[in-house]
């Protein structure tokens, strides 16, 4: 609650005494912890990397800079259709202190799916000493997503296709709607079924991405 000192600095620095020419006073400065620093900025990356949207067809999965600090998600199972899957290359903002050796680069696998549902989603990334948790779908809703990409250095579950087609050339991919670069090997299939999943990605993006139960908290162990 503010006290009657701060009411009156507040009235000092109005629009009227502006005009009079005084002049207002300078901002303080406090005292920001580690944490509380983290919680600003993170989550702000994260919304930002789970709903960027999809744009034209032929991009690549990823439309933005990618900050390098990869994240962990995982799910009871999930179900889609048109399925597409293909190497690529995430780059990161110039001078970003995560770049190490890399040159700023991630050779990921970029995972697309036109219609997606997964039943308790959760995602987690390492903050150093703590993890930031954000758990959906966990209910009769399940997450849903469409036009969804992730791209990823590790995946793991017990995997079904249909109508599956492993070989083509990325940039002639048709059952997303997503096209990787010319040359490059890819795969594609009409439905897939993942039980298990587990990533570990350095982007995600969605066109629409509904998450029902949406929980966000910190814990000392990610997913």
């Amino acid at each position: 609650m503010a006290s009657s000192s701060d009411a009156t600095s507040a009235a000092d620095n109005t629009p009227e005494n502006a005009e009079s020419g005084s002049a207002p006073e300078p901002a303080r400065r406090g005292r920001v912890r580690a944490r509380r620093a983290a919680v600003m900025a993170v989550p702000a990356t994260l919304v930002a990397a789970t709903l960027a949207v999809l744009t034209a067809e032929g991009a690549l999965g990823v439309q933005f800079a990618i900050s390098g600090m990869a994240f962990t998600v995982t799910a009871k199972e999930l179900n889609g259709t048109g399925f597409e899957q293909f190497g690529a290359l995430d780059n990161m903002a110039e001078g970003s202190p995560n770049a190490g050796d890399t040159g700023g680069q991630v050779l990921v696998v970029t995972s697309a799916i036109k219609n997606a549902t997964l039943d308790s989603l959760c995602q987690s990334v390492d903050l150093g000493g703590t993890n930031l948790l954000i758990k959906a779908g966990s209910g009769s809703q399940k997450v849903s997503a469409t036009n969804l990409t992730t791209d990823s250095t590790e995946l793991s579950g017990d995997a079904d296709f249909n109508n599956i087609e492993i070989g083509n050339d990325a940039s002639t991919l048709t059952k997303a709607g997503v096209k990787g670069p010319i040359g490059v090997f890819s795969q594609q299939a009409d439905t897939v079924h993942i039980a298990n999943l587990r990533q570990t990605n350095y982007a995600t993006t969605a066109a629409v991405f509904k998450l029902p139960g949406l929980k966000l908290s910190f814990s000392d162990s990610g997913c």
